[in-house]
């Protein structure tokens, strides 16, 4: 069962998985056009980081060894559902999620991404992409939230500096990066 807390949000971590070059693994969603990072909910008495070795392989059937930790954001990173989303006939009502992010490097070969390790895959294509390019494939919701993420983790694997913006970065995300 998954975790909501009082004001509505549900637990969630994210996973930014590297290729070690500054590459990010973007996935594609089943049988949509949208593209994401993994993610998933935390479980009520879960840890965040269990949560994210389970959903790291459910959704992209990578396991512990094949991944090493560089870091985490250390607060919950919130975003809020359209209206349209929420679903009013669950209880608890969840409108949004609180989210922690985890920041991992592929240390296996490639060819251990696999999404046919759970019987809901989530996604059905993956590919590496720039840094800053889940910002605009990621559904419009969950943008600022993707910004605040790649601004808190970006130092860990840019050490000598994060990559510049895109030049079709509109001005309000930089105001994103703000706790």
């Amino acid at each position: 069962m998954d975790d909501i807390d009082t004001d509505g949000f549900r637990s969630n971590v994210g996973i930014i998985l590297t290729d070690g070059a500054g590459a990010v693994l973007l996935g594609g969603r089943v049988k949509q056009g949208g593209w994401q990072f993994p993610q998933g909910g935390i479980r009520i008495n879960e840890s965040a980081e269990a949560a994210m070795y389970r959903e790291l392989e459910e959704e992209v059937g990578l396991k512990p060894a094949d991944v090493k930790v560089l870091g985490n954001t250390h607060n919950w990173l919130r975003y809020r559902l359209p209206e349209r989303y929420i679903r009013r006939n669950n209880e608890p009502i969840c409108i949004g999620q609180k989210q922690q992010w985890f920041l991992l490097h592929l240390i296996s070969a490639e060819s251990r991404v696999r999404f046919d390790t759970t019987d809901m895959p989530e996604f059905d294509r993956w590919r590496w992409v720039d840094y800053w390019r889940p910002v605009k494939e990621v559904i419009y919701f969950k943008r600022k939230v993707y910004v605040q993420a790649l601004h808190q983790l970006g130092p860990i694997l840019f050490p000598d500096g994060v990559p510049p913006r895109p030049r079709w970065w509109p001005k309000e995300w930089d105001q994103s990066n703000q706790d």
